[in-house]
């Protein structure tokens, strides 16, 4: 960028990047100079000129003004490659992000979090986006391979605000707003159809008996298999002939299980920093507190930070510097759905999947009031007595979660401390110590009149505590000679981390309302346990530039890891990468229309160690009471003493350019990725004796190709207004090149996991339609149940196609795939004097998501779980061109099974944010000593478009499967920002 500024002879300060220097000079002068961007890298900064990697940034600009508590949703549409999923809706959580497609199968794909320099393995959760001044996403070998073998899931480098050198600064801001759910539910029919939609099915599983035995069949039983009638005529005068009575009244009309529930919540968020310095010493320090209400009621997060940070150069030749930070966090959390899908305590499950006839409260048979408790005086819940097989007989999923508890309380501590020698111009030490503590206390209590612990009641505590501890020395030589310029280091890096487990479990509640453990009377369960993994690190790194045109760079890595055994446990990563900045030939100096333009290829390997368990080499043994009263050790895991690293070998070509004064801007990128000796989980028999769902090997390679592009365009840019539009797309191919020798496949579900196919491409049954004729479900028909000669009576031909009604016979498939065709993001920002207007949408095109969700609402045999409206299409008439199958006890099981039927488009279009504000002029605010004053309006997830009402942008995973859990919220908020 061109600066112009004034040198005065006291001295000028201006910017470089985050940092500041200070220039003197002897005499006024005016003049215009290029300043260049400087990048956060590993283990440095580095300018934008000389950087080989991909590296994406994210400045604080784009955080400060969301209503987000988690970095990490800043990541969504940031730019390409990066794909992200919402892991759930509870307040205070983040996203799941991968970056580059998939790197192994068993294990994570989660990238690395580096905080200010040293790994961070703390939850997100408690940083303050506040806090963060920039995020630099790692893609590539190149940017990555200095993280050796903790990066092959890509980097995200967290750098929070430091002080500037200047006057004193105040900065406050605040938000309030609410929350509510993002994404609605699937329509669902009402009493009055619900009725006859079960009549119907009762009839059709009899019609061989003939109609009018049929139909009576159907009338004398539709109450005793949903077991309530909610109108106010007789039990078999609710449904004649598949009608609703038409005097049929509703004795009451309280059936909506969300209502109770599912509401609006309030976000508050209030933000202070104040921060400095002077030529010697720069400092700031910041105060956070957030708090916000889940739109599911019982749950919430309240969130306390503190930061302080401070860089002083003591001496000419020494530099120290300290970030410490802490957050205390609590959280009243709801059933995550994700892994409880099926839970009779998950409320997203039933509040959807609760048919229309029942209530969540007791009423009186003859009048239909609620009925009142004498001794609370609170409307009674229902106990479930009442209702069919599938409408979670027994159970209340209202009162289990208003009653039931689920607390957790984080406190967690960062520090990084850092010493800088200069030993002379060239050579430079530092050394660099960060500890991290975090202690997490969870309590669950479960009620003792409903439910998984009802006439006991139970407690449950868990105490988990994490420690880090990273410490790195680097020594680093950089220097000019001429047009040359190198830049060199080498370190050395100690890693530990450390988690101590205990758990307790009581049951026999003695008091009412009291949650302690010591109110429970009988121990069912204590245990304990510690684990400690390390790591040390060697590696270096050369940078080599000429005129500023041309840069190289290499780096290498050696890793050890506990997690291996001795003699496997060393291994070297390493990158070669290089770039040309052909805007700076003498050939395309002051073009007009090309401004910048910049060529990087990089190539290099980084590794992956993060597997479940701390000491898979190692075959382990359980101890406890196998034998139930006596104590003893049982087999537990096995292990592959041979076990060693998952590399991963990354191609990378990009191109960077800037066009018409930069006002267009942007890169195209190519990258392949190759995982080798993939960490795979490698199933084992039942028959085996062996707990657990397998062992991990190196079994398998695996690759991913892709393209991303970004552009970034001002359509208008003049002194009152501007208007700047942006966009970003990324596609990838997975391909699983190798599996386990003698194995051929693994059926995982929806995937068929084989040689030359992709993780993610579906393998199911295929779904052929309805007969028109009698409405029957249809698959087609593997070819071996097929002779035209003799059909079986489950085997039929329509239009020269086999096809059959027995799901068991039907034909597997390849089936598409859950990975996008493209995926990324694409806004627009918008100023006109003192208004502006900042929009982000994200987007999928293509793949598809197995709808499991909205198959449970299609059951052709309704025994009190809910129904789509979209049963209202079923086939009901001979000729019918439909594609729901008829209503049929006798055939709804076929109709229900996963296939092809209940996969549907993936692609989606989503408002993630707005943002709508108006900041005042400097000259009003002078004499009222302020610096700066903005209000502003801002939204996340304010509105989606995907293939069908209720389906969840993404489904919330990245395998394209769904499940009954707590979506996103839509967060509206009022801010203010002032400085003095």
């Amino acid at each position: 960028m061109n600066v112009k500024f004034r040198v005065l002879s006291a001295g000028v300060l201006f910017f470089i990047g985050q940092g500041a220097m200070a220039q003197k000079a002897k005499k006024d002068t005016t003049a215009t100079k290029e300043i260049e961007e400087v990048v956060v890298v590993a283990y440095g900064k580095q300018k934008k000129n000389a950087v080989v990697g991909s590296n994406l940034q994210i400045k604080s600009e784009k955080l400060a003004e969301r209503p987000i508590s988690d970095v990490s949703q800043a990541l969504d549409g940031a730019g390409p490659g990066i794909q992200v999923s919402a892991s759930s809706g509870q307040p205070g959580e983040g996203l799941s992000v991968r970056i580059r497609g998939i790197s192994s199968y068993s294990y994570s794909n989660t990238p690395l979090y580096v905080l200010d320099g040293a790994i961070y393995n703390g939850p997100l959760s408690a940083l303050n986006p506040s806090d963060i001044e920039s995020i630099n996403v790692l893609k590539d070998a190149a940017a990555t391979s200095l993280y050796g073998s903790s990066a092959a899931n890509g980097v995200v480098l967290l750098t929070t605000k430091k002080g500037k050198r200047g006057r004193d600064r105040i900065d406050f801001s605040a938000t309030t707003g609410i929350s509510a759910r993002a994404v609605p539910e699937y329509d669902r029919v009402d009493a009055a159809q619900y009725y006859p939609l079960a009549w119907e099915a009762l009839r059709n599983g009899r019609i061989a008996q003939g109609v009018d035995v049929a139909n009576a069949y159907a009338t004398n039983n539709l109450i005793s298999l949903l077991k309530s009638n909610v109108f106010n005529v007789p039990d078999n005068q609710l449904v004649v002939n598949g009608v609703l009575n038409p005097n049929a009244q509703l004795k009451y009309n309280d059936f909506d299980w969300a209502k109770p529930l599912i509401g609006t919540g309030i976000r508050n968020e209030y933000n202070l920093g104040i921060s400095g310095g002077n030529d010697k010493t720069i400092y700031r320090t910041s105060l956070g507190y957030t708090k916000e209400d889940g739109y599911l009621k019982t749950t919430d997060f309240e969130r306390f930070t503190l930061r302080v940070s401070i860089d002083s150069q003591v001496k000419s030749w020494l530099k120290i510097g300290a970030n410490l930070s802490g957050a205390a966090i609590t959280r009243n959390n709801g059933v995550d759905g994700v892994s409880s899908p099926t839970s009779y305590v998950n409320p997203y499950r039933w509040t959807r999947n609760m048919g229309p006839i029942y209530s969540p409260y007791m009423h009186d048979a003859v009048t239909g009031r609620r009925v009142i408790d004498p001794e609370t005086g609170l409307e009674m819940f229902d106990p479930g007595d009442r209702r069919g097989t599938d409408a979670a007989a027994g159970r209340n999923v209202i009162a289990e979660t208003l009653w039931n508890r689920n607390f957790t309380r984080d406190y967690n501590v960062n520090s990084v401390v850092y010493a800088e020698v200069a030993i002379d111009p060239y050579l430079k030490f530092t050394t660099n110590v960060a500890y991290g503590y975090q202690n997490t206390f969870r309590k669950t209590y479960t009620n003792k009149i409903i439910g998984d612990a009802a006439g006991l009641g139970s407690a449950e505590r868990y105490t988990n505590f994490y420690q880090t501890l990273n410490w790195n020395q680097k020594l680093s030589y950089t220097r000019k000679f001429g047009n040359h310029a190198l830049d060199a280091f080498f370190a050395h890096e100690n890693y530990r981390y450390s988690f101590d487990y205990l758990y307790a479990y009581k049951t026999g509640q003695t008091v009412d309302n009291n949650n302690e453990m010591v109110n429970f009377v009988t121990p069912k369960s204590i245990n304990g346990y510690y684990n400690l993994y390390t790591k040390e690190s060697w590696f270096g790194n050369l940078s080599y530039g000429y005129k500023d045109r041309y840069h190289l760079q290499g780096s290498i890595r050696w890793d050890a890891s506990s997690r291996f055994a001795k003699d496997v446990r060393w291994h070297a990563f390493w990158s070669v990468g290089g770039n040309w900045v052909i805007s700076n030939e003498s050939f395309l100096k002051g073009n007009s229309v090309v401004n910048y333009l910049k060529l990087m290829a990089s190539y290099g390997q980084v590794g992956n160690d993060a597997l479940n368990g701390y000491y898979p080499y190692q075959t382990l043994y359980s101890i406890g009471y196998p034998n139930v009263t006596e104590g003893g050790i049982l087999f537990n895991q096995l292990s592959d003493p041979k076990l060693t690293w998952e590399s991963n070998n990354q191609t990378d070509v990009s191109l960077e350019f800037g066009l018409l004064k930069n006002r267009i801007t942007g890169s195209a990128g190519w990258y392949k990725r190759y995982t080798k000796d993939m960490l795979f989980k490698d199933p084992v028999p039942v028959s085996a004796g062996v707990p657990g769902d397998g062992y991990a090997r190196n079994v398998g390679d695996m690759q991913n190709i892709g393209w991303e592009f970004q552009l970034s365009a001002d359509i208008i840019k003049n002194q009152n207004f501007k208007w700047n539009i942006n966009v970003n797309a990324s596609t990838y191919k997975n391909t699983l090149k190798r599996l386990t020798p003698g194995q051929t496949e693994i059926i995982n579900g929806t995937k068929r996991i084989i040689e030359g196919r992709s993780i993610y491409d579906y393998w199911m049954r295929q779904w052929y339609g309805v007969d028109p004729k009698d409405g029957a479900p249809l698959f087609l028909a593997d070819a071996q149940y097929v002779n035209p000669n003799n059909l079986a009576s489950d085997v039929r031909m329509i239009n020269g196609t086999a096809v059959t009604t027995n799901h068991n016979k039907a034909k597997y498939d390849w089936s598409g795939s859950a990975i996008p065709d493209w995926y990324g993001g694409f806004g627009s920002s918008f100023k006109y004097k003192n208004w502006d207007l900042n929009v982000l949408f994200t987007y999928q095109i293509g793949g598809k998501i197995y709808d499991s969700n909205y198959a449970g609402l299609m059951t052709a045999y309704p025994q009190g779980g809910a129904l789509s409206t979209d049963i209202l299409n079923r086939w009901t008439t001979p000729g019918q061109i439909t594609d729901v199958p008829a209503m049929n006890t006798a055939t709804y099981n076929s109709a229900a099974q996963a296939s092809t039927r209940w996969l549907v488009s993936a692609s989606y279009i989503q408002l993630r944010n707005a943002t709508f504000g108006y900041t005042f002029n400097k000259e009003s605010l002078k004499d009222l000593g302020i610096d700066n004053l903005r209000l502003y309006v801002s939204g996340e997830n304010l509105w989606y478009k995907s293939a069908r009402k209720g389906l969840e942008p993404g489904g919330g995973n990245f395998n394209g499967t769904v499940a009954p859990r707590y979506t996103p919220a839509r967060i509206v908020s009022l801010g203010l920002n002032v400085s003095f």
